[in-house]
């Protein structure tokens, strides 16, 4: 009984929150994607889901007029991060190099950023929410890194200065 009571105790008191699991009945119509073409570029990305029920970002990114980024992001309501330390992503990438972005509230002009390199197989990537900085338009902010309560926003973008294709999918995002 009490190896029940204490099992019941570390579920209970577990800081995991799914931020978005992908299904093939997941509604993705609230993940939106962001192009260098607000700024005159000519990258284009897309985002749908695979008949296996993985979110699936893909698409070019060109240097044309200054431009280089794609991404996709997603707004909900707003998210305790509580105890949580880490963001989990199980993933399969192309072995590009991407960014993971936080915004604590959505009216916020700078995202929280990290980076990440994927492998070309499924993996589950773990980011550190401490080790995230505040960051607009490619430039560092001179604020603290993230300690905020909450989280409205998610968002994954490619920019490696590069004309490249890329494709990722995933499959779930967790606040750990």
């Amino acid at each position: 009984m009490k190896y029940f009571i204490l099992l019941s105790i570390m579920i209970g008191s577990s800081s995991q929150h799914i931020i978005f699991d992908f299904s093939k009945n997941a509604n993705i119509n609230k993940w939106i994607i962001v192009d260098d073409v607000v700024m005159g570029g000519k990258s284009s990305g897309t985002f749908k889901l695979s008949d296996e029920g993985h979110g699936v970002f893909q698409g070019d990114v060109s240097l044309a007029n200054n431009g280089g980024f794609s991404s996709v992001r997603h707004r909900f309501d707003k998210l305790q991060v509580n105890n949580a330390t880490k963001v989990y992503i199980r993933l399969k990438g192309d072995g590009k190099k991407y960014q993971f972005r936080v915004k604590s509230n959505v009216g916020d002009y700078y995202s929280y950023i990290t980076s990440f390199v994927t492998n070309g197989s499924w993996q589950e990537v773990e980011l550190e929410l401490k080790d995230m900085y505040p960051s607009f338009r490619g430039r560092k902010l001179n604020l603290p890194n993230f300690s905020e309560d909450y989280i409205e926003e998610v968002a994954l973008l490619i920019g490696n200065k590069k004309k490249e294709s890329f494709k990722v999918e995933i499959d779930k995002i967790e606040l750990h």
